[in-house]
């Protein structure tokens, strides 16, 4: 347990926590909506704070970021919570474990101890995913800076719902991230995510405009957010903000809450991947599709084949400096 970053005091023993978009006013003795962050006699206190409920060294194509240092590894951590609630979450048994479990599990580690752990992995980042990791800010922040000094880079992994100050804070210690734009509705952030979108699309922006190198993923769901209006709409945005951030459209499984819909078509997601080219977005993915071509990296302005995957596996990467070796257009993306 550790006192929180962000946070106001406010009279009668309340804080307001502002770490992410919920904002919450949190009266004494009650936790937040993340459900890991809770007032104490007016004192606000990370409930997570070196409790690690998952830790794994992971291609950085699970994230997945597909053209930050490809091939490479992420050591990978999360502890329990989040400050959403997805029907679909596949890792609600952590994430929403102050929630349905009520309680919070995870073993001690202290921020040298796992700096070190991803050292001694020979990992190339260090990635705080798996649940959100604004709700485990300050143990993420005390191992992010230190991780920087060492020579390992920062990824979030993130639904995008931190606040401005929340991002100013980590920034320039946070060198990459992929941002989960669930979709494209007010409705369905309310309905099936518990939040709204406006924060998620400025979170987008601000992280573009400070340069940090960004991808996004959607969970395409049937009936629920796979509208060819809704994700014209959706492509369009990050067209408009930047035609180089890659766009991941994964296939839906039935999990957790929602199990009655369907698993995505594959149709559906190729036609999604049509949608985010047609809007003028350069790199378009599709997911939890093994062996597809849209796995796969092309160059945007000869059609080069430049990385070939198979599922989060790298079988060729002929990128050199930055380019396509066939036409020498520069290849976004963060390669060395």
């Amino acid at each position: 347990m550790k006192e929180a970053y962000l946070y106001e005091k406010l009279d009668d023993q309340k804080v307001r926590c502002s770490l992410c978009a919920h904002r919450c006013l949190i009266k004494d003795g009650l936790k937040g909506i993340c459900g890991v962050r809770e007032n104490r006699g007016g004192t606000l206190y990370s409930l997570v704070y070196g409790q690690v409920i998952a830790r794994h060294v992971d291609p950085i194509e699970k994230k997945p970021l597909f053209h930050f240092l490809p091939g490479s590894s992420s050591y990978s951590i999360a502890t329990a919570g989040c400050n959403f609630k997805c029907l679909f979450c596949q890792n609600a048994d952590i994430s929403q474990m102050p929630h349905d479990r009520k309680q919070i599990l995870g073993e001690a580690m202290m921020p040298e101890v796992v700096l070190e752990e991803a050292i001694r992995s020979r990992s190339a980042t260090l990635s705080y995913t798996y649940t959100e990791p604004t709700i485990f800010f300050e143990f993420a922040l005390d191992i992010a800076r230190p991780a920087s000094g060492r020579g390992l880079r920062n990824i979030f992994v993130s639904n995008g719902y931190m606040t401005e100050e929340c991002l100013k804070e980590i920034y320039p210690n946070l060198h990459g991230a992929n941002v989960d734009l669930k979709g494209f509705s007010d409705k369905y952030y309310k309905e099936v995510c518990g939040a709204k979108l406006d924060p998620v699309l400025k979170t987008l922006s601000l992280m573009r405009a400070m340069k940090v190198w960004v991808e996004v993923t959607t969970l395409l769901v049937p009936g629920l957010n796979d509208s060819k209006e809704e994700l014209q709409q959706l492509a369009k945005f990050l067209a408009d903000l930047d035609p180089d951030i890659p766009w991941h459209i994964s296939r839906f499984h039935p999990t957790y809450r929602l199990t009655s819909v369907r698993p995505t078509p594959p149709e559906s997601i190729r036609r999604a991947k049509d949608i985010g080219y047609e809007a003028g977005l350069k790199y378009v993915y599709t997911g939890n599709l093994p062996g597809d071509e849209g796995e796969k990296t092309f160059c945007h302005q000869c059609k080069e084949l430049l990385i070939d995957r198979y599922g989060f596996y790298v079988r060729k990467n002929v990128i050199a400096n930055s380019r396509c070796p066939k036409c020498s257009a520069e290849i976004p993306g963060v390669w060395k």
